[in-house]
């Protein structure tokens, strides 16, 4: 539900209103639709979020692979050789790493996860149906909680920042719902499926946090994809999980290099230049690693959502000025509000308010937020001749 009423949705439109756009970063978008203070709140609340999606996907990608070797190649050494890749990949033009490798990473995640379904349903695992019992061992609340543990798999706000990297290699507009709409099912499909091996093979929710307390995803993964598709077979999916999170971290890189290049409109054509912004995201990605992987998560969770939030918003905008249903993307949008309000109120990580309390100050702040909306809309309408679209393409260096 998250996929086909948000996520796909909020891809679609970042998408398509990017390649209408000259290829245009969220915060470019956000400015236009939301207003400028929002053009410069996007801006570095993006790049936060690419810094966080970066680091996080350093961590990870490099825990798989330490235990895939069993322990052979220091974790450290592991983390320096992704971030060698990532520096790579940033500030070489797109189709020397990135147009080359994505295939291969695509189709060995591809092939994981059809296997681990296959081998589910083949062996009988007894996957959960659904239901809507809380079944929390704390019995925290399901709102918002639910909505930044699942987080990427149903709405991702970091899919936002990466539609210019598409848009701008985008050679027809009706690839549009393919690339976009259809990729995020696609995505989707994917985490049901590790989600189901993850409650399906260790005896439910306390095997699993068994499994989870001696090694974090990295174990889930190793153990499940080696019981359900033997040592070889088990190892290519184990790689397939693996380059998921390397194929955000080293687009994340890139996506915050073009977004301060774009916004500083400093020429990204010279290799020095690109280092000359590249550089410092790292050296900050490189500090961030020493921080706790789990507190780090959690920011990167709902700043993943914020982001994701506005994007709907900016969807919202365009359509109700291009006089189409809006509401596909307002509602949604209305209730990630909600969300991301709730949880930074009410979590440790942020002002750790009475849940209560929160649900109520983020209900305010929500309408106050819709108001400011309507607020824009009219401004925008009542003011001088608003351009929609603009269909001009960047050319393919500027990547």
């Amino acid at each position: 539900m998250g996929c086909i009423f948000a996520g796909a949705v909020h891809d679609y439109l970042t998408g398509m209103i990017s390649i209408r756009n000259k290829g245009a970063h969220l915060p470019e978008l956000a400015g236009k639709f939301l207003g400028k203070v929002m053009k410069h709140f996007v801006n570095i609340f993006s790049i936060l979020l690419l810094l966080l999606t970066g680091t996080v996907f350093v961590t990870s990608p490099a825990l798989l692979l330490h235990d895939l070797l069993d322990g052979r190649i220091a974790l450290g050494i592991i983390i320096f050789v992704i971030f060698i890749y990532y520096v790579l990949s940033t500030i070489l033009p797109i189709d020397k790493i990135i147009g080359r490798i994505y295939p291969i990473f695509g189709a060995l995640l591809l092939i994981s996860a059809v296997g681990i379904g296959f081998r589910l349903i083949q062996t009988g695992a007894p996957i959960p149906e659904i239901n809507l019992k809380n079944m929390h061992p704390d019995g925290a609340s399901i709102f918002p909680l639910l909505f930044f543990t699942i987080t990427c798999g149903a709405l991702s706000g970091f899919h936002a920042t990466q539609t210019p990297i598409i848009s701008r290699t985008t050679k027809k507009e009706n690839n549009g719902r393919f690339i976009f709409y259809g990729m995020m099912i696609a995505e989707g499909i994917i985490a049901m499926i590790w989600a189901a091996a993850g409650m399906s093979l260790f005896n439910g929710y306390n095997g699993l946090s068994d499994v989870l307390a001696r090694g974090e995803a990295a174990l889930v993964v190793s153990e499940a994809s080696h019981l359900l598709l033997g040592s070889v077979l088990g190892t290519i999916a184990v790689l397939g999980v693996i380059v998921l999170p390397i194929t955000s971290g080293d687009t994340s890189f890139r996506s915050a290099r073009m977004i301060i290049a774009d916004y500083l409109n400093y020429g990204q054509r010279s290799v020095v230049k690109r280092i000359i912004v590249a550089a410092p995201l790292f050296v900050i990605s490189f500090a961030l690693t020493q921080v706790d992987f789990t507190i780090l998560w959690r920011y990167f969770s709902w700043a993943n959502q914020t982001t994701a939030t506005v994007a709907l918003w900016v969807g919202a905008m365009y359509l109700l000025m291009a006089k189409k249903n809006f509401w596909v993307a307002a509602i949604p949008a209305v209730f990630m509000t909600w969300n991301i309000f709730t949880y930074i109120l009410s979590q440790p990580i942020g002002l750790g308010l009475d849940l209560t309390l929160s649900y109520v100050i983020a209900f305010i702040l929500t309408v106050l937020w819709v108001l400011y909306f309507g607020y824009q809309y009219k401004k925008i309408t009542a003011g001088e001749e608003f351009e929609l679209d603009h269909q001009i393409q960047y050319q393919q260096q500027t990547i």
